[in-house]
């Protein structure tokens, strides 16, 4: 019974991390109905740039500045690579250009910063002797289950901007013109909302979350390189489609759940390479029969 509550505290931890990936992805399908397919590799880049900063600065302003940048570089992106892309009026033609995206961001970090595997400093308690940025997460021990800092660290980190999302949306007219635009951008326009600059605030507000998400996610590991965000990105997309791509709470959700699969699958089935891939992509199958919107996705109703 320990064990297997351990592998499902291991798999929470993975699971947030699919989660947060699979929120960025909602952020942009939700206000431009484009899948990011460049998301990952997005979030590398300000990952190296977190890694770097920290060299000069606390772990947790070296993140603070990461996110700034991908906000901008978010915006920029959407502003000058997307837009331009988006009035062909082709959906192919945005995915072409994602697609692109992730190998050209993919190669730039490899440029700048080499090849070498780096370590990023960890923003919670370690081992780590002063000045080093190598040592052992410290964790807390709940009966005979040990919590990792980062573990917790990570669900902090989901619970706080899950807060802020919903209060964005919910609370805001900000968040109202995003779902409008999301909606019906023709329609928002005839009313006066400025639809160019909400799609380029999605595609902002993704870059940010993903410049939180990668120094995390590089911190909780013990090395990282220019291949730190495809294996995760790959469960994002899953947590994502089986949640429902339209749906917050769906992120989260289905992050979780492709995780404690993951971890439950490695521990409790002979080990094969990729064998864990199995089990999360035969949940999403079977849900994605039933409900091809997702477990949270909204059914959309056109009238003939």
């Amino acid at each position: 019974m320990t064990l297997f509550l351990q592998q499902l505290v291991n798999g929470i931890g993975n699971g947030v991390v699919y989660g947060a990936v699979a929120l960025a992805l909602v952020l942009i399908y939700r206000t431009t109905g484009v899948l990011n397919f460049a998301q990952g590799e997005m979030a590398l880049f300000t990952t190296y740039l977190a890694w770097k900063f920290a060299r000069s600065v606390p772990v947790a302003a070296a993140i603070a500045l990461a996110f700034v940048i991908g906000f901008v570089g978010g915006a920029i992106i959407e502003r000058v690579l997307i837009r331009p892309v988006e009035e062909a009026r082709s959906p192919l033609n945005v995915v072409i250009v994602t697609l692109g995206l992730f190998l050209g961001i993919n190669a730039l970090p490899q440029l700048i910063f080499g090849t070498d595997s780096q370590q990023m400093p960890k923003p919670w308690p370690s081992d780590a002797a002063p000045g080093d940025v190598v040592g052992t997460t410290r964790a807390v021990k709940v009966g005979a289950v040990s919590v990792s800092w980062a573990v917790i660290a990570l669900a902090l980190m989901m619970v706080a901007v899950c807060a802020l999302l919903w209060l964005l949306f919910q609370k805001t007219r900000l968040g109202l013109a995003l779902r409008a635009v999301a909606s019906n951008p023709e329609s928002s326009r005839l009313v006066g909302i400025n639809a160019g600059l909400t799609l380029m605030l999605g595609w902002a507000l993704s870059a940010g979350l993903g410049a939180i998400v990668g120094p995390l996610v590089a911190a909780r590991s013990t090395g990282f390189d220019a291949s730190l965000m495809q294996g995760v990105l790959v469960f994002a997309f899953s947590a994502a489609a089986l949640g429902g791509f339209d749906s917050v709470l769906g992120a989260v959700v289905g992050g979780l759940v492709v995780g404690i699969a993951e971890a439950l699958t490695t521990q409790y089935v002979d080990p094969l390479n990729g064998i864990e891939v199995l089990l999360p992509l035969l949940l999403i199958l079977g849900v994605l029969l039933i409900r091809p919107n997702g477990l949270f996705g909204r059914r959309t109703v056109e009238r003939v």
